[in-house]
């Protein structure tokens, strides 16, 4: 069995540090403290010159929730034109309605903006009002994978549901999960859940200068040594299945 691992990186720096480590793929994106948005055109080109893995790009307008306005779906659909003509192995977004359900018009036009590039629904997912329901609909909408958390806080506390996902999956899409996942909970989750895509940011927390000005702040970057030792674990895990 083969398994992938997906680093979501904020930066050119995080993203070498992604391809140095042996990850797969990674999600670029920007604003990483406040869940990501979608990363400037010139980082999308310099990381697509720069990587060999596959890089997907988050299709996220703002922070909060994922129902958008038109002048906010416009820009989405720009995005996902820009990341198809740089050349992006994928694009990863989400759209929702007022009842909290995947909107499903809106997501198709994006998908079928973006193709051939591969489709990732976000964790925009985890607050859909029914799991079930919304997984069934983005099968139906052709993306190859959910990133999701199980509706928890972490991967590791949703489980139970992340597995019962994958169950329903039956083979038809990807259940990617993501949130907190690390070297000391990998293993005991890819044997309760069935997955076999991964999602985390392996970062490290950047600190001040010693002596900072006003400009100055902490900032996460992905660390190639954390990636390394991830990877490691699923190279271990293949070699057991």
């Amino acid at each position: 069995m083969s398994y992938t691992l997906e680093i979501c990186a904020n930066s050119v720096q995080s993203a070498q540090a992604a391809q140095v480590g042996g990850a797969g793929r990674i999600e670029l994106c920007q604003n990483l403290e406040q869940g990501g948005i979608t990363p400037s055109y010139g980082l999308i080109r310099r990381v697509r010159a720069l990587l060999g893995i596959q890089v997907f790009v988050l299709i996220r307008p703002r922070p909060g929730n994922f129902v958008y306005d038109a002048e906010e779906f416009a820009l989405m659909q720009t995005d996902v034109l820009a990341c198809r003509e740089l050349g992006c192995d994928g694009v990863v977004l989400g759209i929702l309605n007022e009842a909290g359900r995947v909107d499903v018009a809106r997501c198709r036009t994006l998908i079928e903006l973006a193709q051939p590039m591969q489709v990732t629904f976000h964790r925009a997912f985890d607050v859909c009002q029914d799991q079930a329901q919304a997984l069934e609909e983005i099968v139906a909408l052709g993306c190859q994978r959910v990133l999701t958390s199980g509706s928890a806080t972490s991967a590791e506390a949703g489980q139970q549901q992340l597995a019962a996902l994958v169950t329903q999956a039956a083979g038809r899409i990807s259940i990617q999960p993501g949130a907190g996942i690390n070297a000391g909970n990998l293993l005991p989750l890819a044997a309760a859940i069935g997955a076999t895509e991964f999602h985390t940011s392996a970062k490290k927390l950047i600190p001040l200068p010693s002596q900072p000005n006003e400009f100055d702040v902490a900032h996460w970057q992905t660390d190639a040594g954390l990636v390394r030792e991830l990877v490691g674990l699923l190279k271990m895990l293949e070699e057991l299945t």
